[in-house]
């Protein structure tokens, strides 16, 4: 249930009403908007009286939100939600571009990466430590010495950093990354999700490769139940019946989750067709339907690259995309 007050109300008259709603044992969402405030209301609404509560003075409207997911909810947060990066922030016409290999492979590779895609325009640098393969014998990453790597790239370049967790257990290794990375395959883990809902870092929610919109934000709604409402959600392809690309690009998750949700919308190209090709293309229409950002894989030598070279751009490539996709981030803006 939302409470929709009405503008200008005094701030005494609007704690008395949310003192009390919490005497009825419900959680007080409040979203503080341009022209309104809205009160989301969290719990058994059962035992609110609408027609009390929308006949008050200060009370513009009272709604029932029928959808499960409530703090991920356009509904209760009508205006979109800008994420503090370490500095970078994406939504709200904050455009983000993050780059780097599939994999952390040696410290001479990752920060040449980072300088490489940070003079392209990249904001966030990625790179995998931990991985999860198909196959128990392909290369799983450098695990905590991967992370190492990254932070020294960090040190080098300034770039902030995201890499993909697979445990619970390694949180502590993720203690001076910028953003932690939900993989597709950990979309629905959800003791995952609840311990990261305890940390106050941006977390980077990768929709599962046969999951809906409703899942993934059930997920988000996870992670912010637990008192951290930093989330990005990343669309990266899901899994179809076409087999010439890797996954299908899902660009309407694009409009539609924006519509269901107020957090911020990146999408993964490289992903999403698994091929260095056809990532251009794909990185220019997520940008054309509106997406907050990209999540691009970039590597200084790809047909050599121990994860995912199929689908990794050279640092010339990524040049020419990123300057691409500014030219079609004015076109829209006009």
């Amino acid at each position: 249930m939302i409470a929709v007050l009405r503008p200008g109300t005094p701030a005494e008259q609007q704690e008395n009403l949310i003192n009390w709603l919490q005497g009825m044992d419900l959680k007080v969402h409040i979203s503080e908007g341009e022209f309104h405030t809205v009160l989301g209301l969290i719990g058994d609404t059962s035992r609110v009286d609408i027609d009390l509560l929308e006949g008050l003075e200060i009370v513009e409207s009272v709604r029932r939100i029928s959808e499960p997911y409530k703090k991920a909810n356009r509904k209760f947060f009508p205006d979109d939600s800008v994420i503090d990066v370490s500095g970078v922030k994406i939504g709200k016409g904050h455009f983000v571009k993050i780059a780097g290999p599939c994999s952390v492979e040696s410290e001479e590779q990752i920060i040449l990466v980072a300088q490489k895609v940070k003079e392209a325009g990249a904001n966030i640098l990625r790179g995998g430590a931990f991985k999860p393969r198909t196959s128990p014998y392909d290369f799983q990453g450098l695990k905590a010495d991967g992370i190492e790597l990254l932070l020294k790239a960090k040190q080098a370049t300034g770039l902030p950093i995201v890499s993909e967790i697979m445990n619970a257990n390694h949180l502590p290794l993720f203690e001076d990354v910028d953003m932690i990375q939900v993989g597709a395959r950990n979309m629905q883990n959800f003791e995952l999700l609840k311990e990261l809902g305890r940390t106050n870092k941006p977390i980077l929610l990768k929709r599962g490769l046969a999951n809906t919109l409703k899942e993934l934000l059930m997920s988000a709604e996870y992670i912010m139940a637990g008192g951290n409402e930093n989330v990005i959600l990343c669309e990266r392809g899901i899994r179809t019946f076409e087999t010439y690309t890797r996954n299908t690009l899902d660009v309407s998750a694009v409009p539609s989750l924006k519509e269901m949700s107020h957090l911020p919308v990146i999408i993964d190209p490289s992903h999403a067709c698994g091929h260095s090709r056809m990532v251009p293309s794909m990185a220019y229409a997520a940008t054309a339907c509106g997406a907050d950002g990209l999540i691009i894989e970039v590597h200084n030598d790809p047909k050599n690259a121990m994860c995912d070279g199929a689908q990794s751009l050279t640092f010339e490539q990524f040049d020419k995309v990123s300057r691409k996709v500014d030219e079609i981030r004015k076109v829209i803006a006009e």
